[in-house]
């Protein structure tokens, strides 16, 4: 399985209620991300995502790009937390040791209703 693959995998387990599955599947032992809202250790985020999954049950999670460098892979993504929200553009950036994911940023921006730029946000 390629590291864009698992990158892939992770975001869509843990987006539809399956983060434990998720972090054991994919994660590795030293396993730290950077959301600043959340303190910096795997069990402490997979909690999170799994109340996110349980609060907003008809979330809908679409990928448009993954993109590789190296040991990092990007996923942008659009993330609504149900039908009639216009969601938030977010970009994931994982680092890889192996096949494992040891590191995790993620960036969001709310989509605007109505934006100046005629290219929108995907």
């Amino acid at each position: 399985m390629t590291k864009k693959s698992i990158a892939r995998n992770f975001l869509k387990l843990a987006a539809s209620g399956h983060s434990h599955e998720a972090f054991r599947l994919y994660t590795g032992e030293n396993f730290k991300h950077h959301n600043a809202y959340f303190k910096g250790d795997a069990n402490t985020l997979m909690l999170a995502m799994e109340e996110s999954s349980r609060t907003n049950p008809n979330k809908i999670f679409e990928i448009h790009h993954v993109l590789r460098d190296g040991d990092l892979v990007a996923v942008h993504s659009h993330v609504k937390q149900n039908s009639s929200d216009s969601g938030v553009a977010v970009v994931h950036i994982f680092r890889f040791e192996s096949d494992k994911i040891i590191e995790l940023w993620d960036l969001g921006q709310p989509i605007p209703k109505k934006s100046i730029n005629e290219n929108g946000m995907f």
